[in-house]
């Protein structure tokens, strides 16, 4: 009996993601990401200068590298790459299912970051470090128009990417209603919105909060707007100007924040 395409289709789509590889470059990126027990690591070249910075982590990780010379680096990365001698092949990390991870550590209300079609890969980077910073659970993206794991996301993130989840989702609208069933209360950033965060959250600090970022430009698409339980707005004091998202994401978080 012939396959249903719809079966074939899913298939395929496995064994391209089983098959997906990414390198990642950098000495702190690829330091944490030897580091890191949950990271599956598949090959690592290091010139011989690099090789010496990150020789206690190499020693930790078992690997064993493949020694490139720094005037001809043979890594297949961008000629852009700024890769200081250092670039790791890895598996993408697997952060398991929105639920658990939404869940947070039990030690504090939990905070999440949700990016609707954030797609430039610095910006998600500089999320993550500011979601490492500010102790949100996750930061979740939708599979399409957002910023794939990279090295260029890894070199930005600084090392946090191997510790802070992130979670790419099929749907945002429907992780936003699996969040508001979990009782987050999820807030939409608008620019234009009446009300500040700081008023959003005034006596439910202690509940779970959602905050949704929309790209620089065109902002939060109709339907995620419709999904949020609230728009909200940064409070400023100047006149002009605004805030990039990746600064957003850390104003917002920690206006967000319950007192300790």
């Amino acid at each position: 009996m012939k396959k249903p395409k719809w079966v074939v289709g899913k298939e395929q789509a496995k064994k391209v993601a089983a098959a997906e590889t990414v390198w990642l470059f950098g000495l702190h990126a690829v330091r944490d990401a030897l580091l890191n027990p949950a990271r599956e690591k598949l090959r690592l070249i290091v010139t011989l200068n690099a090789q010496n910075k990150l020789a206690d982590a190499i020693a930790a990780s078992g690997m064993t590298p493949e020694e490139a010379d720094p005037r001809k680096f043979t890594a297949p990365l961008d000629p852009g790459s700024v890769h200081q001698g250092a670039a790791l092949e890895v598996k993408p990390l697997d952060w398991g299912d929105l639920e658990t991870l939404a869940l947070g550590d039990g030690a504090r209300p939990p905070r999440v970051i949700l990016l609707d079609r954030v797609t430039d890969p610095h910006n998600v980077g500089a999320i993550l470090r500011s979601a490492e910073v500010f102790g949100a659970c996750a930061v979740i993206a939708p599979r399409h128009h957002s910023a794939p794991e990279t090295g260029a996301l890894a070199k930005t993130a600084s090392g946090a990417l191997e510790r802070q989840p992130y979670k790419q989702v099929r749907n945002l609208s429907d992780a936003i209603r699996q969040l508001q069933k979990m009782g987050y209360l999820v807030l939409g950033l608008d620019g234009e919105a009446d009300q500040t965060i700081e008023q959003a959250v005034d006596g439910r600090k202690n509940r779970p909060v959602a905050l949704v970022l929309g790209a620089e430009g065109p902002g939060l698409r109709q339907k995620t707007r419709e999904t949020c339980d609230m728009l909200v707005k940064i409070a400023y004091f100047g006149p002009f100007g605004s805030l990039n998202v990746s600064n957003a994401a850390a104003v917002a978080l920690y206006a967000s924040q319950a007192p300790d």
